[in-house]
């Protein structure tokens, strides 16, 4: 059971964790408690499934990788053996059951030199998943990205300005160092629950811990890094249902809206998508609630504010993955060797 120290403690953290030397004493500071009472009750919501991971969000893009959202159709009795192929690729970070005749939805990125490129990488993942269709859906454009899970208040109307957008993408420096590498290396990975972690990353790095957090910084500065901050198990945190909202818009709509719905702090990804003869759907926004009503209510104010009427509610019914990609590792090059001749 959470009281409300742990609901302060993870409205803190999803926000932004600190990056400083101590950080579990400044996130003492704030809630009022000492650093290693923030430690013991971030271990106790790690051990309960609530916190999955904090770490650094970075812009796959930004990187280099390609990615899409893609969505197949898989026959039911096909449908937890086409997951599992789904997932044996480094780069699927997201893969969902939803209700819809396309019923399979997952995300997948491949880095720069990736000797299949994602289009590839797709149809092998078509092939080995079984699946009977597939549509790519990349991002056309990104309104927000992110979301911070009211712990107090659930899914509301509650606007506020998305903290990472297209300007952000199209602003940010691309040439990134081999020390940015070797801090990325470190910054991805679940931070280690001590009182000085950046002072263990930096020694395995070989960096001291003030460079390491200047490299951070620096990171961040250059929208490189999105943020540092935790992510939960949305279920275990209270927020039961999420709900894809697909929108058929007009097309000289789609910029108008796609900023309007991007303001709603529930929304955690709010993009412009590719359609097709049987998917008209160009705007795309998830949305986190308690329940499917508290969703439903949701976008339903969308809706009204929009004037958009045409939209469907697509809900995970099963989640089959859910990870962050990890950058500049040699699983991916592994999986392609694997995988390389499937389609010959």
């Amino acid at each position: 059971m959470m009281d409300g120290t742990d609901r302060e403690i993870l409205n803190f953290i999803q926000r932004e964790f600190p990056l400083e030397r101590e950080p579990f004493s400044a996130i003492g500071r704030e809630v009022g408690v000492a650093g290693n009472e923030v430690i013991r009750r971030i271990e106790t919501l790690k051990r309960g499934k609530v916190i999955r991971q904090i770490s650094a969000i970075f812009d796959t893009r930004v990187l280099g990788y390609q990615s899409t959202l893609v969505a197949a159709k898989i026959p039911v009795e096909k449908l937890n053996a086409g997951a599992k192929a789904v997932n044996s690729h480094p780069g699927v970070s997201h893969n969902y059951e939803r209700n819809n005749e396309l019923n399979l939805w997952y995300t997948v990125a491949v880095p720069p030199d990736s000797r299949l490129g994602l289009e590839g990488t797709v149809d092998v993942l078509h092939h080995i998943s079984g699946a009977e269709k597939t549509r790519i859906l990349p991002t056309l454009k990104l309104f927000k990205i992110g979301v911070t899970l009211d712990m107090n208040a659930g899914a509301t109307a509650k606007k506020e300005a998305p903290a990472y957008g297209e300007k952000d993408r199209v602003d940010a420096d691309r040439n990134i160092t081999e020390d940015d590498r070797a801090a990325i290396l470190a910054l991805q990975e679940d931070i280690p629950l001590t009182p000085r972690p950046f002072d263990l990353w930096g020694e395995k790095i070989g960096m001291s811990y003030g460079e390491l957090l200047g490299r951070a910084h620096d990171l961040q500065r250059r929208k490189i890094m999105r943020r540092f901050s935790a992510v939960l198990y949305h279920r275990k945190a209270g927020f039961r249902a999420n709900a894809m909202g697909v929108w058929k818009a007009p097309e000289e709509r789609v910029e108008e809206v796609g900023e309007m719905f991007a303001q709603y702090q529930a929304v955690s990804h709010c993009y412009q998508r590719p359609v097709y003869e049987d998917w008209p759907y160009a705007l795309f926004s998830m949305v986190h609630g308690r329940s499917v009503e508290e969703c439903e209510a949701l976008l339903t104010a969308m809706s009204e504010e929009s004037g958009l009427t045409d939209y469907a509610s697509l809900y995970s019914t099963r989640e089959y993955k859910k990870t962050r990609v990890r950058y500049f590792t040699p699983e991916m090059d592994a999986w392609e060797r694997l995988y390389a001749g499937v389609l010959r």
